[in-house]
């Protein structure tokens, strides 16, 4: 493995603190979105001239899926125009991308998990600037790299939306409020602790370019999601599934985007655990000791 620095960015995130974790060491270069802004060329193309890293692992984007729908440029600034930047320009400096995808570049109408070679049909603004975000780190460099996840969730929280599906379903309950979770969508929760643990993998086994699926094992709707949560906590709660026309969000999601990761089974890496066993390893952690 090459002795050049390793660049992640985006490193204050859930995903980004668990992936500086476990990529910890004197190669690593943690970069936050204070220290560097994705969505400036010039910015980011001198960072690469200076670090030279071997590895460039991206992080950054923005997913407040419904604001999105409202007005979809700043995400296709950051989501698509910047990873374009990112992307060509880790390619003219020799550096690997790892990019980071989402499973709603699908549209949820087909029966059964997604492989990484089912046509992607996005219903939402947010999936539209992911996928072509995918496209073009594709276009860049066919060497890069795409993870697709889904249902993201960690210790760190997600500062782009104040916080994450677990900790906003036990703040509610805590307040007494009634709490309504759409019955309809189906996806595989994931835990950003088993995700960057699989990335690590992942990278270490220097795979060939193109689109990886990393989730944790099963699926649910979010109500069984929820309900998982207050069973696992103990927390009463004024639960109630409903449907996606009923919550009626601004944004469409997808119905099933539950994820297939044939790709990685293929490296012989190892599947993720069950999201249930996941969920309740995060509780434990937000616990502390």
């Amino acid at each position: 493995m090459s002795d050049r620095p390793i660049l992640l960015l985006g490193a204050a995130g859930q995903l980004g603190r668990d992936l500086a974790r476990v990529l910890a060491g004197p190669r690593l270069v943690a970069l936050t979105r204070q220290d560097l802004d994705v969505a400036d060329a010039g910015a980011v193309e001198r960072t690469l001239a200076a670090i030279a890293p071997a590895l460039v692992l991206n992080t950054a984007a923005s997913h407040r899926v419904d604001d999105i729908e409202g007005d979809p440029r700043p995400a296709f600034l950051v989501n698509a125009v910047a990873v374009h930047h990112l992307a060509r320009a880790c390619a003219r400096h020799a550096a690997r991308l790892v990019h980071f995808s989402t499973d709603y570049v699908f549209g949820g109408a087909a029966p059964g998990p997604y492989a990484e070679g089912a046509p992607p049909a996005p219903l939402s603004a947010y999936g539209v600037s992911k996928l072509a975000g995918e496209l073009l780190v594709g276009q860049a460099d066919p060497r890069h790299l795409i993870v697709r996840s889904s249902g993201l969730y960690g210790t760190a929280g997600s500062s782009g939306k104040g916080g994450n599906f677990v900790e906003t379903m036990l703040r509610l309950a805590r307040e007494g409020r009634p709490i309504r979770v759409v019955d309809d969508q189906v996806c595989a929760p994931t835990y950003t602790a088993d995700l960057a643990e699989a990335v690590g993998r992942l990278v270490a086994a220097d795979p060939p370019g193109g689109v990886y699926h990393l989730t944790n094992g099963g699926a649910c709707s979010w109500f069984a999601f929820a309900r998982r949560i207050f069973e696992l906590t103990g927390l009463a709660a004024d639960l109630a599934p409903t449907t996606s026309a009923a919550y009626g969000a601004p944004a469409r999601r997808p119905a099933n985007s539950v994820l297939l990761n044939t790709r990685a089974a293929a490296l012989g890496l190892p599947p993720l655990r069950p999201w249930d066993a996941a969920l309740a390893a995060y509780l434990a952690a937000r616990a502390g000791p």
